[in-house]
């Protein structure tokens, strides 16, 4: 029954209440109505609406982390933590056959099918009958033409978004691109924490598997919808407040900021996380959730608040990717946006529509750089340090107010800086990651790693490879990462028949939406053809396998074509052998000497390797420049390797503990410092420190 404070806020009228739901009893296929087969996809058969409707669908991998961290407390208010065992492999996405613009998100967890099936742009909610021996299911109609007294919307206003995109630095109409250039051209993995408040976690009983049950089923239909724009959402980890609230405010704006603060000076020491957001049983009028625009990645700003009312958790999944939008840096759809449907998913009030607009896909959110300034946690130009605000900079050991380091400190962070010290030297900062890559070491004056370097381009590498930007490329592998690892790389015959027909199958590139016939001379660095292919792979949308049959043997390759937003698997990458004497550039067989360089083996006396900045990088026993002298190998670019100054440290650490008493009189006047801080709306900043410091 709903509270009657709860019906004068938000009443809902739509289909799901007005219509019985349908029985439908889903049926297991084996294969499909084109005989094919893909590995881990499953089908079913559903007769609904009067149609019978075949699924596909694929378990989604990644959802949650395989060591989840869930943080609760206990009754003295000690913190626990556990690592309860989660089933990570009954949550599907898919698609239904004939629509190829439908959405798939179930859950099979808990018994038979709960989620979302959006068909022919009409959305349905299924879940299991209860005391049903047959496998029958509930189907409901949701209305996307909602109707509600006083519609709900994101916090988030549009001045808001304007002053936050002028703190940033950014100007909203760089947004506003209908075409394909700079649109988001890889897929973004983001690491996701949560936190869950004492009301919610009271609403499902003070149950906390009720409550993860909840929340993976909610995470689950947010990634359905964000995986259109190539953002896939891990959980890390989560905190329960099951023994009350440590925030409590009424308004949202301030909820955000109390908890962005909360979060870097507590969750953040704990839980790994690119975005945190907090789901909070609580009405905020008209508001539905608030996150700061462009904040992914900034541990003090890269937070949300979304309010869980009800058990609706499609709607709840809607807001949580709405507010993680905000969170890459988009804003609110407006009307010269466009995704096919009435409404986009960012539209600032809340509807049932599932897609994000053009708008939604441009700019880069990782490029997004906030304006400079002291406070913003990034150092920067003239910056020792950077602690972010004023209360962090009272909790950090070696950073203090005005981006200026602590006495006796010689690094604030850094991949070779700890507990405020650099790393002696011949520590390794950076690890050698494949055969054209090379490690790097501290250096023992500074915290950082040095830049990283790898292998010159052209030195071989294993099946007759090339290294290439830190890459090792040939056929055969090529072949085997898109097909599986039996697929080897076709004959040439394959590659003449296809890559001379310059289309989206066989080409040697697109020129201005005109796809090139590759020459003769070209064929083997145009689109990659394989044979020996034993399962078609899965592929990311749009994305389109081909056969064909030539001289008793079948070529295998995949298609590429205008306006799609996912990086080319099919293409002949850049450095791949073409024959004994060329290699593969831009599409074009063109002559090793390409690469040619002042740096060859001979120039290390054979007794080490050229990076790419033409210098030798020597093996351990021999000293750079030219690995003439004894040593410790490595180069001039790559640090120190184990084996030398090591002493120097020790020396250094007896002037370190110079007398600390000075350290009081260096002290900035707070006030003063805080006013030049950039801090989100909400921020209380006359909260007094914490009582316990923290490392973050």
């Amino acid at each position: 029954m709903m509270a009657l404070g709860e019906s004068l806020v938000h009443v809902r009228i739509t289909l799901l209440q007005l219509c019985p739901p349908e029985v439908v009893i889903p049926l297991r296929l084996t294969g499909t109505s084109r005989g094919m087969k893909t590995p881990d996809w499953l089908y079913y058969s559903l007769y609904l609406g009067g149609k019978r409707h075949i699924i596909y669908m694929k378990a989604k991998k990644l959802l949650i982390s395989r060591h989840l961290s869930v943080f609760t407390y206990t009754d003295q208010g000690a913190l626990l933590e556990d690592q309860p065992y989660v089933q990570n492999d009954c949550y599907y996405h898919g698609y239904v056959e004939g629509d190829p613009e439908s959405l798939v998100a179930l859950s099979t967890c808990f018994g038979g099918f709960q989620g979302t099936l959006q068909i022919n742009d009409m959305l349905y909610e299924i879940k299991p009958k209860s005391l049903s021996d047959t496998f029958e299911h509930l189907v409901y109609k949701m209305d996307t033409d909602e109707t509600e007294i006083h519609p709900r919307r994101c916090a988030l206003t549009e001045e808001e978004i304007a002053r936050q995109l002028k703190l940033q630095g950014r100007d909203e109409s760089i947004l506003m691109q209908s075409g394909y250039e700079g649109w988001w051209t890889h897929r973004w993995f983001i690491e996701l924490a949560l936190v869950v408040d004492h009301n919610r976690f009271l609403y499902w009983g003070s149950n906390i598997s009720n409550v993860l049950q909840e929340l993976f089923i909610i995470l689950n239909e947010a990634n359905s919808l964000l995986i259109s724009v190539d953002v896939d959402v891990t959980l890390l980890g989560l905190e329960i407040w099951n023994k009350g609230n440590p925030i409590v405010q009424d308004d949202v704006e301030n909820l955000l900021g109390d908890f962005c603060y909360w979060k870097a000076t507590t969750l953040n020491s704990r839980i790994q996380n690119d975005i945190a957001h907090l789901f909070v049983q609580q009405h905020f009028g008209i508001y539905l959730g608030y996150a700061i625009i462009g904040s992914v990645c900034v541990p003090y700003f890269n937070c949300g608040v979304d309010q869980l009312m009800g058990e609706d958790m499609y709607i709840i999944g809607h807001v949580v990717a709405h507010e993680i939008g905000h969170n890459l840096g988009m804003v609110h759809y407006d009307n010269l946006c466009t995704c096919g449907q009435k409404s986009c998913i960012m539209a600032a009030v809340n509807n049932n529509f599932r897609r994000f607009s053009n708008c939604s896909y441009s700019p880069n959110p990782l490029d997004i750089v906030p304006l400079k300034h002291c406070g913003n946690g990034v150092i920067e130009d003239g910056e020792e340090c950077d602690c972010g605000s004023l209360k962090l900079c009272t909790n950090d050991p070696c950073c203090m107010t005005g981006c200026m380091l602590k006495y006796g400190a010689d690094c604030a962070s850094g991949l070779c800086c700890n507990d405020c010290e650099f790393m002696p030297p011949g520590t390794i900062c950076r690890e050698k990651n494949n055969e054209c890559d090379l490690p790097e070491w501290c250096n023992g004056t500074s915290p950082n790693c040095p830049e990283d370097v790898y292998v010159q381009e052209g030195f071989p590498c294993p099946g007759n490879g090339y290294c290439y930007e830190k890459r090792c490329n040939n056929h055969d592998k090529q072949c085997r990462q898109t097909f599986g690892i039996n697929a080897r790389s076709a004959s040439q015959s394959c590659y003449m028949e296809m890559n001379t027909r310059g289309d989206r199958f066989g080409n040697c590139g697109i020129n201005h939406n005109t796809y090139i016939k590759c020459n003769s001379s070209d064929i083997l660095c145009g689109r990659i053809q394989c044979e020996n292919v034993t399962a078609i792979p899965f592929l990311r949308e749009h994305s389109t396998v081909h056969q064909t049959h030539l001289n008793g043997v079948t070529c295998w390759g995949t298609d590429y074509h205008w306006g799609m937003t996912i990086p080319d698997v099919g293409e002949v990458k850049d450095g791949t052998e073409g024959d004994q004497e060329h290699v593969c550039m831009n599409k074009k067989c063109v002559n090793k000497s390409v690469w040619t360089s002042d740096c060859s083996p001979n120039t290390c006396n054979m007794k080490g390797i050229c990076n790419n900045k033409h210098h030798c990088h020597c093996n351990f026993g021999w000293d750079p420049p030219n690995c003439l002298m004894n040593g410790s190998g490595g180069s001039d670019d790559s640090g120190p390797p184990p084996g030398k100054y090591v002493i120097q440290k020790k020396v250094k650490k007896r002037n370190y503990l110079m007398p600390i008493c000075l350290i009081s009189f260096c002290k900035e006047d707070p006030q003063h410092w805080a006013s030049t801080r950039a801090m989100p709306s909400g921020v209380n900043r006359s909260k007094a420190p914490l009582k316990t410091a923290k490392k973050l």
